[in-house]
């Protein structure tokens, strides 16, 4: 069975998204073990400037790279590549047939990822190129992973 592990900068707060990513966690148990790793997001400063972002996003990302051990590794990246829902799912047969049955997805912070993160990713997607809270993507990429696996099993799901 496929181990997908989602490491994600913050916390969700909302009662409605963790309901969602409750919901869908349950439905990806059948078809996958599932790890949610939530890190702490850095205190952002209403001085902000281009120094500060790259530190901040470079805390981030070190505890992000701490959570990543032997895996295929995808971060979700508004430079990344955009696929169908049925590219999407073939991609993800394709890695755990010839990678690895360990794939890490990397949610950044609202500042994005550094350097080291994205340089250790075998590669980047974006859901779309529309700015969303990093909460709500992760409700989106819980649901293409269970689009994907009802895909890839041929099973029915509203379209």
């Amino acid at each position: 069975m496929v181990h997908i592990n989602i490491v994600c900068v913050g916390k969700i707060k909302e009662n409605y998204l963790k309901d969602a990513i409750l919901e869908y966690s349950k439905r990806l148990s059948k078809y996958c073990k599932l790890d949610i790793i939530e890190i702490d997001d850095e205190q952002i400063p209403n001085n902000l400037n281009s120094k500060l972002c790259e530190n901040i996003k470079n805390i981030e990302g070190n505890k992000i790279l701490s959570h990543i051990k032997n895996s295929y590794v995808i971060s979700l990246d508004l430079k990344g590549k955009q696929y169908s829902s049925e590219e999407f799912s073939l991609k993800l047969e394709n890695i755990a047939i010839n990678n690895n049955s360990n794939i890490t997805f990397i949610i950044g912070g609202s500042l994005g990822l550094s350097n080291d993160v994205i340089l250790k990713s075998n590669e980047l997607i974006c859901f779309s190129k529309m700015t969303f809270p990093h909460q709500l993507i992760r409700v989106f990429l819980l649901e293409q992973l269970f689009r994907a696996y009802k895909i890839q099993n041929n099973e029915t799901y509203h379209r």
